[in-house]
């Protein structure tokens, strides 16, 4: 059994959140004047996802979101995270508005604050529109800049009621994984393309930043980031500096800039490629956040890989150690050390947990119910120690688990499922599982029974 949580240690305003995607969740890529995303194009190239799975219709969130807060209620939240579909609000990347994309977002925030629910909203969850990849992409400056004037007509709609915004869901993974690794959307294999998106995709963040507050002057602007723990697979000089640069790759790569830290010198050189840096640049970049987020899944155990891409080093999968279904070893201590890194290291002021979860091969039962323990287990640990950290000093204003909904797992397709609630993806019917009651379970004990363990 997992340990007990400290509920009495998270704030009494403590935001308990789900959260999703558009384009994981949504469907209904066609409808209402939406055009195509890289993931629509990724998607639909053969060989590119498991099973040749695509979100055309998802979770058929579109249609059926009304339900979906009727099961956010049902878990007792008291937050929603989710993300604005670029090409379902600006078609074209650049230009006009869609009045109907917009008005799917306004009727949906309307509702979230009507059930008693704080609406978050991430701007980009790599739903680039296929228009802005088609000139370029995000190694592009221009796709920065389109990223702000999206920004400001959303925040122009919105603003008024949404008040917690996110630039960029997971920047590492748009650039690292989609144009160096290829294995999501657009599907790259360039180191400098990968360097070139990195740098915009952060710049296109400050831009973003300073768009949503002069659309909403008391907007609370952050970024997500996709961090881990890094150690070193063995005592050996080669492997500890592996180690180095991987933390160098996915962890200060990202932070370092929008704390006016600049890029980190270091992996400058393991890149070896030339930024494509302008005046006012990392300014820009370094823009205040008001909140910063953190998304956890599991520790990397690294060694050298000197003949490997850049930075050189190769994962290294441990044996004897509990995984989930992703393969993914789990280790809950990983989400205090990196609460606590932001806090000390960064001097975060406040923080969210925008997205931690787990996949496992859920089993419906002869009665309908979904029972998964593994996942309840993952659940009850991280927030232990979500809890701990909050003890030792962490500012963490609230926690969103991922995901509300079983979804289209990107490149993984239908197969991996994360959701507190069951969809079938046959019927829609959707069922909350047994994580989803204890998570609810949580929730109620915190916000209205004293906060005592749970």
């Amino acid at each position: 059994m997992s340990e007990r949580i400290d509920l009495a240690a998270l704030p009494h305003d403590f935001l308990w959140g789900t959260a999703t995607a558009a384009y994981q969740i949504e469907g209904a890529v066609a409808e209402d004047g939406r055009s195509p995303s890289i993931w629509d194009t990724f998607s639909h190239t053969p060989g590119k996802t498991a099973n040749g799975d695509n979100g055309d219709v998802a979770c058929d969130h579109y249609h059926r979101w009304r339900e979906d807060i009727g099961l956010m209620r049902q878990l007792g939240v008291n937050g929603y995270r989710l993300s604005v579909a670029w090409p379902r609000v600006i078609p074209g990347g650049t230009g006009p508005v869609n009045p109907k994309g917009l008005a799917f977002y306004d009727e949906l925030v309307d509702a979230l604050l009507e059930a008693g629910i704080t609406p978050s909203v991430t701007l980009y969850h790599w739903d680039l529109p296929q228009a802005l990849q088609d000139r370029g992409g995000w190694p592009e400056r221009d796709t920065a800049l389109a990223l702000a004037e999206y920004a400001s007509a959303v925040a122009a709609r919105l603003g008024d009621r949404v008040k917690l915004w996110t630039t960029l869901n997971e920047p590492s993974c748009s650039a690292w994984i989609g144009h160096l690794e290829g294995t999501m959307a657009p599907g790259w294999t360039d180191l400098t393309a990968a360097v070139r998106a990195s740098y915009h995709l952060l710049l296109g963040h400050g831009l973003a930043a300073q768009a949503i507050r002069a659309a909403a002057p008391d907007a609370q602007v952050g970024i997500v980031n996709n961090l881990s723990t890094v150690y070193a697979a063995t005592g050996r000089p080669e492997d500890r500096a592996a180690a180095r640069r991987h933390d160098g790759h996915v962890n200060r790569w990202w932070l370092d800039p929008v704390h006016g830290r600049g890029f980190p010198a270091d992996m400058r050189e393991v890149y070896g490629v030339e930024l494509p840096e302008r005046a006012g640049d990392l300014e820009t970049i370094a823009t205040p956040l008001d909140w910063l987020g953190l998304n956890y899944y599991f520790p990397a155990y690294v060694a050298d890989d000197p003949d490997g891409p850049a930075p050189h080093v190769r994962s290294v999968r441990r044996e004897g150690v509990v995984r989930t279904g992703m393969d993914w070893e789990i280790d809950a201590s990983g989400i205090e050390t990196l609460l606590l890194r932001l806090t000390e290291e960064y001097g975060a002021r406040r923080l969210y947990v925008t997205e931690n979860g787990s996949a496992f091969p859920d089993v419906v039962r002869p009665d309908g119910s979904v029972e998964d323990p593994e996942r309840q287990d993952y659940l009850e640990r991280h927030l232990a120690a979500c809890a701990s950290a909050v003890r030792k000093g962490a500012p963490l204003a609230g926690y969103f688990a991922w995901s509300l909904l079983d979804n289209f797992e990107w490149a993984y397709g239908y197969d991996k499922r994360f959701g507190l609630v069951h969809v079938d993806y046959r019927t829609q019917v959707r069922t909350i599982k047994g994580s989803g009651r204890r998570y609810a379970d949580i929730v109620r004990v915190h916000r209205g029974q004293g906060r005592r363990a749970a």
